[in-house]
Formats: structure tokens, sequence, C-alpha cells
């Protein structure tokens, strides 16, 4: 399947759909002689396991992962590293009453226009299912990045109509939506149950900040780095919008209020986001990313069937009310991914 594959120097190609036996990654261009931690893999992988808490999907799925290839004796050898993760809980009967009608929001009737097929179990390829494979190698590449003093935190900022009003970033692993701010986690939580109790979902925002990048990252002019980010977020499944630094806001601002003026010990304001003419500027990378309500909702809708016949559709199984917390280290990932392609790349031009 084109499109599968993301990166130059830096490349990674993920396989399997979310009812098969595994799925899995090849991560090619890993610096050799890493240390590589697996543990801090597989810590990744279980901050995005299904089944963490009572506002996930119940799937319980253990993602333990597996090194096929790439590594000899605790190093990274400089070959492919091949990794897989196996499905243990797939329940795939629970889409044969469905399987012959397109859910509304998701990728059934694109999948079917574009390929003439679908895996109607649990989307298949189209399921966020494989953004664990995305997982797993973003992990990698933050172990490249810990070494150049980089670091990716992302968190929920708003969820279900609750904003955060303070950023804690050391409340975000305590809590259960992976917010920011403990003073919003009640009220988010009960929203998300609620949604969860009418058969319904809830979208949020999830904000992710990016310290340690120097000035100088990024290839203009088709592959600014705000570009390269930009597509690697929209590339998770349910992401529909994303802004940096102010974003949005600069709709309403004058030049002279959105303008990062220079000083001596840096840039007075970080409206830029840390990117300018799509090069970052040293300071940190800011960006907020749209997650919207979980497509699999158990509410009556109407929808067609594989005939083009109308129909009404119920979707059963385990499935995510709000996405936000486990989306949080897909976005680091996939944040992830880039800067690493980006400093080899960067490495290549100036050495």
């Amino acid at each position: 399947m084109a499109g599968s594959s993301f990166g130059q120097f830096f490349r990674v190609t993920t396989f399997g759909e979310s009812h098969g036996p595994a799925i899995g990654v090849i991560v090619d261009g890993v610096t050799p002689g890493l240390e590589l931690d697996v543990a801090a893999i597989q810590h990744e992988l279980d901050r995005r396991r299904p089944g963490q808490s009572s506002v996930t999907t119940q799937r319980k799925e253990p993602d333990t992962v597996e090194i096929l290839s790439g590594v000899f004796e605790g190093r990274t050898t400089g070959a492919p590293i091949a990794m897989v993760v196996g499905n243990k809980d797939a329940k795939s009967s629970h889409y044969d009453a469905i399987k012959n009608l397109f859910r509304p929001g998701h990728a059934d009737y694109t999948y079917l226009k574009k390929y003439g097929l679908r895996d109607h179990r649990g989307g298949g390829r189209a399921s966020a299912r494989e953004t664990a494979m995305r997982v797993a190698a973003g992990a990698i590449a933050r172990q490249l990045l810990a070494k150049r003093g980089v670091t990716i935190t992302a968190y929920t900022l708003r969820a279900g109509g609750v904003a955060c009003q303070s950023v804690d970033l050391d409340e975000i692993e305590r809590n259960p939506m992976r917010a920011c701010d403990a003073a919003a986690v009640a009220e988010m939580v009960k929203r998300v149950e609620h949604a969860r109790s009418q058969g319904d979902s809830i979208g949020g925002v999830i904000e992710c900040r990016i310290e340690g990048v120097p000035a100088g990252l990024g290839e203009p002019i088709f592959d600014r780095l705000d570009a390269e980010l930009a597509k690697a977020i929209l590339s998770i499944p349910a992401t529909k919008g994303i802004e940096f630094g102010a974003g949005f806001a600069a709709a309403d601002m004058t030049g002279a209020e959105h303008n990062d003026e220079l000083t001596p010990s840096g840039f007075a304001t970080n409206n830029a986001g840390g990117i300018l003419g799509g090069i970052s500027n040293g300071d940190e990378i800011v960006f907020r990313v749209v997650i919207k309500p979980t497509s699999s909702i158990s509410r009556p809708q109407r929808t067609l069937d594989t005939a083009g016949e109308p129909a009404e559709i119920r979707t059963k199984g385990r499935h995510d009310p709000c996405l936000c917390p486990r989306a949080v280290p897909v976005v680091e990932a996939m944040a992830a991914l880039v800067l690493e392609d980006h400093f080899k790349r960067h490495a290549a031009l100036r050495g």
C-alpha cells in the first residue's frame, strides 16, 4: 500500500491491520552503535496501550514489542530495525453484523472506493491500532534526540469543551486524561463518562512543546519544518487541524502584535511557535492539534449499505470515548520522527 512509509534519512514503514495476527514497523537510518533501551520503547507503547484506564477502550492488548533485526548485543547495527507487536485481543465477530454497512466518520466508504475492497474488521489498515508502531519507532528517535538535548512533551489541553487553565508538565502522567491542569481533570472525566453513557464520544485539543532544537533545522521551500510536522501530525487518525504558536489567533492580530521581536537575550515572544520561514529559530517549538470525537459510537446513525441502500447502524465493540489520552504519545512520536529525520538531513548538508 502506497503511503505506508515516512521520512528520508530516518525512514519508517508500518504494516499490519487492526485484526490481523500482528502489526509492525521497519525503521531504517538508525545511527549504528546506539545502546538501544528496549524498556524505553515498551514504556512508550504502554502509554498508548488500550485498556489503561476507565476513559479508554477496554480492548486488552499487552502490546509487548519484539525486535527482529538491526540490534546486536544491545546496540544498533545500522541495519533496518524490524519490530512487531501481536494482536492478542481482537474480536472480529463484533463487526460481522455491520460488515456491509458504512460506519459514519470512518474510512469504510473511501477505502472501498479507492481499493475496490476493504477489511471490515475494526477498520483494517485504517484503524488507529497502526499507530502503536509509530510510537515504537518514535521511541527510537527519542533516544537519539535525547543525546542532542531535545525533549518532546505533549498533553491534553482541552477535552469535551473543558480547557486547562494552567500548564503543569509534572501533572500529565498523573491523571487518566493526560491533561496539564489537575483542576480540569475531574470535569473532563465527567464529560467523557457522560458521553460514554449516552453511546457517544467527545473530542479535544493536544498541545505539544519541543525544547532543545537549535536554530537552522528545516528545508525550505516544500520541506519546511512546520510543513513536515503538520504532515506527520495530520497523518495520525482522528486529527483534523493543526496550528503553530499563536496559530489561528494571528487572524485577529496586527503585525506589531504578532511579530516576535529579537533581543540580546532571545525572542521577546513566541507567536511563530519556534519556526520562521520553515526553519527552526532556536525557540521552543509549540503546536496544537485538534482530535475529533471518536467515530465509533453506539448511538443509532443513518448510513448506506454496500449496495447503496439506506440503513441504520449502531457500532458495537470496545472504543475510546475520547481519543486524547492515548493520542498524546502518538503526537510525541510523530514529532520525534520528523526531528530526527531533519537532524540527519541537516548533517548531510552541513556536516
